[in-house]
């Protein structure tokens, strides 16, 4: 398994580490874990990354299962689809030409750069991995950290627009912040975190418990989200899934629900 050195979190800035680490085991102890990404394969992992990119995972979801049914959701099923069709196949994803476009890139470098290899791909070192997924067009840095993380296992924290959201009004960061330095953040403050414990706060099949209220942004449990990795790599996994129950459930763009939140006592007004 490929593994980041990481640098040592400046002495200054202890109190943000620390409070990332407070929200991850809080938010752990309401919720259990999230079964992040929700896949049968690591393919499936990189074509909903493309695919979600603007749009909601509602309307994902039928395009993947629009792909599944039609038996094109696979590295040659891809290859092998003309893009008008595959634009259908994949228009509730909406920009459907653009997001074809994107897949058919994506193959056409897997097959040039590695055979069509997904398991030579992943092998390459985490850093030169993620320039070659930047330089493809339409790949930005949450898109090539998902794939990363979550079809590759590789050691990156996802940052979002609830990442953001919720560390800005906790005041974390600054709106001022770059993708790459909240990255790191989280990445530092968690890279001694032990793996995840505590009682699962959801059935196997993804419900909630009796009395458990919202579950952050679980999925029930599938081949990609129950596969081997390695524990820090499982840490990045669930905090992303975490933070995405919060920003999904209580830091809305507008009218939060701070009160209910498992983050609220955090938040610099309750202190």
């Amino acid at each position: 398994m490929v593994t980041l050195a990481f640098q040592p979190a400046p002495a200054m800035s202890a109190t943000k580490y620390d409070a990332i680490r407070a929200y991850y085991h809080t938010l752990f102890s309401a919720w259990g874990r999230q079964h992040w990404w929700p896949a049968q394969s690591r393919f499936e992992v990189i074509v909903g990354a493309y695919l979600t990119q603007n749009t909601a995972w509602t309307n994902v979801e039928k395009a993947l299962g629009n792909l599944r049914k039609a038996r094109r959701l696979t590295v040659s099923g891809i290859r092998r689809t003309p893009q008008p069709k595959l634009e259908q196949l994949i228009r509730p994803a909406g920009y459907f030409r653009q997001k074809a476009q994107r897949l058919k890139t994506f193959v056409s470098f897997l097959d040039e750069g590695y055979g069509g290899s997904l398991a030579r791909m992943f092998a390459r070192p985490t850093a030169e991995l993620r320039d070659e997924l930047l330089a493809l067009n339409g790949v930005g840095p949450e898109t090539a950290d998902s794939i990363l993380l979550y079809a590759g296992n590789h050691p990156v924290f996802v940052v979002d627009a609830y990442t953001r959201r919720t560390l800005e009004r906790h005041q974390i960061v600054s709106s001022a912040a770059g993708y790459d330095e909240i990255r790191q953040l989280f990445e530092q403050a968690l890279a001694g975190t032990g793996a995840p414990t505590g009682p699962p706060k959801q059935s196997l099949d993804g419900a909630p418990a009796a009395g458990a209220g919202p579950r952050g942004s679980s999925h029930p449990p599938s081949a990609v989200s129950e596969a081997e990795r390695t524990t820090l790599v499982q840490v990045f996994n669930e905090m992303h899934g975490l933070i995405v129950g919060v920003g999904k459930n209580y830091c809305l763009k507008s009218q939060p629900q701070c009160e209910q939140c498992p983050l609220q006592k955090f938040l610099p007004a309750a202190k």
